[in-house]
C-alpha cells in the first residue's frame, strides 16, 4: 500500500478524517514519557562523557553541564521528529507522526524549534497551555498551531491518502 501525501493547501478537515485525530491526545502523553526517559538516558551518558572532557580540559567542560540536558533534548527532537520518520521515538511506539499544514514532513530546523516553542511554552505561561488542545479540532497544542503542524495516526494517514 503506497502512501501519497495530501496535497491541499491546509491540514485534513478532522471532521472528514476523524480516524487521523483520534486518541492523538492520549498517545502523545504516553509518547512525551517515553521521549523523556530516553532524553534523560541519553543525558547521563552526555554527563559521563563530558566529565571525562572536564578532566582534560581542567575544568572548563562544567561549562557544559548548563546546557547539557537542553542540548540533548533539541538534538534528540531535531534528528527523531526532523527525520523521514516525521517521529520521535517514543511518537513511533505509539503510532503518531507529525506534519506540516501541507502534508510534508518537518525539517530537523523546525523540529528543533518545536521542542523549543514546546519548552518555552510550558515553562513560561505554564503547563495551563496544554489545555488548548481540548478546544482545537485537531487536538494541536499550542506550539503546533504557531508553527502550523499537526499530529495523526500513523496508520490512519496511510490509508486515508
Amino acid at each position: 500500500m503506497s502512501t501519497v501525501e495530501p496535497d491541499a493547501l491546509s491540514a485534513p478537515d478532522p471532521l472528514e478524517y476523524m480516524a487521523l485525530y483520534e486518541g492523538v491526545r492520549t498517545k502523545r502523553i504516553f509518547a512525551f514519557l517515553i521521549d523523556a526517559i530516553a532524553i534523560a538516558i541519553l543525558t547521563s551518558v552526555a554527563g559521563v562523557i563530558v566529565f571525562f572532557v572536564d578532566i582534560f580540559t581542567l575544568g572548563l567542560g562544567w561549562l557544559v553541564y548548563a546546557f547539557l540536558w537542553q542540548g540533548v533534548a533539541i538534538l534528540y527532537t531535531a534528528f527523531t521528529l526532523g527525520g523521514p520518520e516525521a517521529a520521535t521515538p517514543g511518537m513511533r511506539a505509539f503510532g503518531v507522526e507529525m506534519r506540516l499544514h501541507d502534508g510534508s514532513r518537518s525539517s530537523p530546523l523546525l523540529a528543533g524549534v518545536h521542542v523549543v516553542l514546546f519548552w518555552v511554552s510550558v515553562t513560561m505561561i505554564t503547563p495551563l497551555v496544554l489545555l488548548v488542545s481540548l478546544f482545537s479540532n485537531k487536538k494541536r497544542l499550542l506550539h503546533d498551531i504557531i508553527l502550523g503542524s499537526i499530529i495523526v495516526n500513523s496508520a490512519a494517514l496511510s490509508r486515508s491518502f
